[in-house]
């Protein structure tokens, strides 16, 4: 079973990597995309952590607060339709708010 997290704000972005497992992912749209951000409070976190768990970030929603040239390399951009691809791979979806 495989959950995809869906984090929408960065204060429980911290959290939700303590949560997630192998194989899941986290996704990181609206105002949580700050955390994909180099310099940004969660850089290190996301750069620790195992080649089980995968981080993507919404572009459009990075690109609208003026972030992609500093997402970090460790985190995939995907578009919309990679959401919908992602929601429909996953067993459960988790939003963390």
């Amino acid at each position: 079973m495989t959950t995809l997290h869906i984090v929408n704000k960065l204060p429980p972005l911290a959290s939700c990597l303590r949560t997630a497992r192998d194989g899941d992912t986290v996704l990181l749209i609206e105002d949580g995309v700050y955390g994909a951000t180099r310099g940004g409070p969660a850089e290190a976190a996301l750069q620790a952590l195992g080649l089980g768990l995968r981080v993507c970030v919404l572009l459009p929603d990075l690109e609208a607060r003026g972030m992609a040239a500093r997402r970090v390399d460790t985190v995939e951009a995907i578009n919309y339709g990679d959401f919908v691809d992602l929601v429909t791979h996953h067993t459960t979806c988790q939003s963390w708010l």
